[in-house]
C-alpha cells in the first residue's frame, strides 16, 4: 500500500496508514468529492460507518479516484441498533453493499453500550467470524474504556486491533492509550484537531479552541505549520493513528502536509499539558439506544 502517510503494523500484521481521511457529517454529496480529493492528495485510509449515512459514497468515491482496491484501507463501523451476533452479520452484509466492495479492511463496534454488553459481545463474536472467513482483514472497537477493553477480551478469541476514540490535546485519554497498549491496540484518534470540543473551562476566558492555545500557536510559528498540522503532528509522534474530517479540498491537503517535520518529546509533552480532561463528545457509559435511538 503507497501514500503519503507512514504505515502502522495491527497486532495481526495487516498493515494500516496512519492518517486517513474521516467522513463522519460529510453529507453524501460532500463526501463522494472529499474521497475523490484525499486520495489525489495520498490518503490511503478512508474511515467511514453505517451511521454516517455516506458509505455508498465513500464507495462511489474509491471507484472515481482509479485507485486500484488494495491500495485502500476502507473502516466502516457497525452501529449499535443492529448489535446482536445474527443482526451484526446483516449490516455488515448491508455496509459492503452500500460501499460496493469485496471485503472490508476494519470493521469497528461504534461503541461498548454498557448497559447491554451481552449484545455487544455477541456482535464482536460475528466480527470475529467475519475476519476468519476474509470478508474483513481486521476487527477493533469504537470508544472503549480500559475497563470495556478487558470485559470485551476476556470474551473474545481475536484481540481487537484498533480503539477508536476521541482524542485531541484538550482530552488525551492516557487511561486509554495504556490499556491499548498494553494489549497491543492501536489508539485511533477522531476529533483529532478538537473539532467535537464543546470545553466550557470554569474561567470565561480561558481558550476554548485547542488550535489557539498559545502553545500549539508558538510551535506552529516555529515549524511555519498551522496549528492543526501541529495537533496532527502530535498524534503522529505519540505513536497514534488520526482520521481528521473535512470536506475542503484544501484542507485535506494541508493536513496530510505533516511528514516533513516532527515534535521534539518536550514540545508532545508541552501539548500533553494542556489537556482539560474533558471530552466533547458523549460519555460512552451512557450511549445506548434510548440516546440515539435511530435504526439504520
Amino acid at each position: 500500500m503507497t501514500g503519503r502517510s507512514p504505515l502502522i503494523t495491527l497486532n495481526n500484521g495487516v498493515k494500516m496508514p496512519a492518517l486517513g481521511l474521516g467522513v463522519y457529517q460529510s453529507s453524501p454529496e460532500q463526501t463522494v468529492k472529499a474521497v475523490e480529493s484525499a486520495i489525489a492528495h495520498g490518503y490511503r485510509l478512508i474511515d467511514t460507518a453505517a451511521a454516517y449515512l455516506n458509505e455508498r459514497q465513500v464507495g462511489e468515491g474509491i471507484v472515481r479516484s482509479g485507485i486500484k482496491r488494495s491500495e485502500v484501507f476502507v473502516t466502516t463501523k457497525l452501529w449499535i441498533s443492529d448489535y446482536g451476533y445474527e443482526s451484526t452479520l446483516r449490516a455488515f452484509d448491508a455496509s459492503l453493499r452500500k460501499l460496493g466492495l469485496d471485503y472490508v479492511d476494519m470493521y469497528l463496534l461504534h461503541w461498548p453500550v454498557p448497559s447491554g454488553f451481552e449484545a455487544t459481545v455477541a456482535s464482536y463474536q460475528a466480527a470475529e467470524k467475519l475476519l476468519a472467513n476474509g470478508r474483513v482483514r481486521a476487527i477493533g472497537v469504537c470508544n472503549f474504556s480500559a475497563k470495556h477493553l478487558e470485559n470485551l477480551i476476556a470474551r473474545a478469541k481475536v484481540v481487537p486491533a484498533v480503539n477508536q476514540v476521541e482524542m485531541h490535546p484538550f482530552f488525551i485519554q492516557r487511561a486509554v492509550r495504556e490499556a491499548d497498549t498494553r494489549h497491543g491496540i492501536v489508539t485511533q484518534s477522531w476529533s483529532p484537531i478538537g473539532g467535537v470540543n464543546v470545553y466550557a473551562p470554569a474561567n470565561p476566558n480561558a481558550v476554548k479552541n485547542p488550535l489557539e492555545h498559545p502553545v500549539v500557536v508558538k510551535l506552529a510559528a516555529k515549524y511555519g505549520k498551522t496549528p492543526a498540522q501541529v495537533v496532527l503532528r502530535w498524534h503522529m509522534d505519540h505513536g497514534l493513528s488520526a482520521i481528521p474530517k473535512s470536506v475542503r479540498s484544501e484542507r485535506i491537503a494541508e493536513n496530510i502536509d505533516i511528514f516533513d517535520f516532527s515534535l521534539t518529546t518536550d514540545e508532545v509533552a508541552a501539548i500533553d499539558g494542556i489537556d482539560s480532561g474533558v471530552r466533547g463528545g458523549p460519555d460512552p457509559e451512557l450511549v445506548d439506544t434510548r440516546l440515539f435511538n435511530f435504526s439504520i
